[in-house]
């Protein structure tokens, strides 16, 4: 099992790398389209659409590389035997919220689907397919999060950023 997860949390980074890549691609082709003097139109929109979508799908990646801003400051002042259960606390909550945040997404991306509804912009994209995207990646984050609430009331290991990476970022 958790071979597949993090094969999961390796697809999701790969995808968003893609589509930052096509955030590239969207910027370059507005910018050459300008030099060569006519207008690529909708790409301002699909740019959009490429960085909702790489910057929700690298969320569970990012979580499972202990690389999010956690609430470890605030857990590091309490010692012994309330850090725990605060802890546990804060995945509780923040399980809860991401399956809040997925829930809604999938159900923006399905009624936009029913409802036909397309982007106001030159391109009219139907808008469920961006939407899947933003969907996915909040998916793929509720399952990082059950995860991690489950390694954590097993009493194993999270994944943090160690104090080499830390230092690189400062």
């Amino acid at each position: 099992m958790r071979k597949a997860l993090d094969r999961l949390y390796d697809a999701a980074g790969y995808l968003a790398a893609f589509f930052m890549v096509g955030i590239l691609a969207m910027v370059l082709a507005s910018v050459v389209g300008r030099l060569a003097g006519f207008n690529l139109r909708g790409s301002d929109a699909y740019a959009g659409y490429c960085m909702a979508a790489a910057s929700f799908l690298a969320l569970a990646h990012t979580l499972k590389r202990g690389e999010h801003i956690r609430v470890t400051l605030f857990l590091d002042r309490f010692g012994g035997r309330l850090r725990r259960p605060l802890d546990l606390w804060s995945h509780v909550a923040g399980t809860f919220f991401c399956a809040i945040l997925a829930f809604y997404s999938a159900r923006l991306a399905w009624q936009s689907r029913l409802f036909n509804d397309v982007s106001q912009g030159n391109d009219a994209t139907p808008l469920w397919i961006p939407q899947l995207g933003m969907a996915a990646g909040a998916i793929v984050l509720l399952v990082a999060m059950v995860d991690d609430l489950v390694l954590l009331a097993r009493h194993r290991e999270l994944p943090t950023a160690s104090a080499d990476e830390l230092k690189a970022i400062e």
